[in-house]
């Protein structure tokens, strides 16, 4: 099972030097990919942005948004972005995906929460175009606004309804499970399995799983809780605060826990800032 890191860009305040020289330990450890994650209405690091700056600062750890919240942004210019990095890092690129959750995020961008899903389906058939090298419709263009050719990066998805499977099907390489997924984790991804099959798709889908860990931060320091408080809101906060890895033999059960579930990947995500999370992760689950 593959194993990567998540950037701490969303933990307020980390300055610029830390994300990366987070990114070039992550690489030099040898973790597989740099994951990032997103919100709108949040004092974080725009993932795209971050993982550009990433990708200048490495040159072989894959990058990962996990999840970029699809339906908040114009999907030209998301094509355009996505086609871009993926170019300019080399191929290293995954374009995680999903329709968020959350309403503030969309309310800041003037954007429907409501229509989403519906809005998020159109969006993907313009961004194909795009990747493809064709014009969105209602465009006076020839040609879409790509970087040269060769741009798609691979895709997944996130979500459990219905309708983010049907997009893992049709769009993605394979799909990526919520730090909230918990029990429910094995029948998710055996629904997606399933889901594929009957598409007739080919091989097996990508499953990754994001989780969070605090290594060796010590029971009575709360910055740990405290984000991840702050950042999913005191309803599903708590529960993921007290689930949190804090041991070497902690971190190791968690990365059997999901290899015996036959997943492949995990992104193991930051809840404290300092580099060196980086290295006590490596050092308990790369060996």
């Amino acid at each position: 099972m593959r194993i990567g890191i998540g950037l701490p860009t969303v933990i307020p305040g980390v300055p610029g030097e830390i994300v990366l020289d987070w990114a070039r330990r992550a690489e030099r450890r040898g973790f597989g990919t740099l994951g990032v994650i997103d919100r709108i209405a949040y004092p974080n690091y725009e993932p795209l942005t971050a993982l550009a700056a990433a990708a200048g600062a490495t040159t072989t750890i894959d990058l990962m948004t996990d999840v970029l919240l699809g339906p908040t942004r114009d999907p030209v210019l998301l094509a355009k972005q996505a086609a871009g990095l993926n170019r300019l890092s080399g191929g290293r690129f995954t374009l995680g995906l999903g329709v968020g959750a959350r309403p503030d995020d969309f309310a800041v961008v003037g954007r429907d929460f409501h229509a989403r899903g519906r809005e998020w389906d159109a969006a993907l058939e313009v961004m194909d175009l795009v990747w493809q090298g064709e014009a969105p419709a209602g465009t006076t263009r020839t040609s879409a606004p790509v970087v040269g050719g060769g741009g798609r990066p691979r895709l997944l998805f996130g979500g459990s309804s219905d309708a983010s499977i049907r997009r893992t099907v049709r769009w993605g390489a394979g799909w990526t499970a919520s730090s909230s997924a918990g029990d429910a984790l094995p029948g998710l991804v055996e629904r997606v399995r399933t889901a594929w099959r009957e598409a007739g798709r080919d091989g097996r889908p990508w499953i990754s799983v994001l989780t969070y860990f605090a290594a060796g931060d010590g029971p009575d320091d709360p910055r740990a809780a405290d984000f991840v408080i702050d950042y999913y809101g005191p309803q599903r906060g708590p529960a993921l605060a007290a689930g949190l890895p804090r041991t070497a033999d902690a971190l190791r059960a968690m990365v059997r826990r999901y290899g015996d579930l036959g997943v492949d990947e995990v992104v193991v995500f930051p809840t404290l800032p300092e580099p060196d999370q980086v290295d006590r992760l490596a050092d308990a689950v790369l060996g």
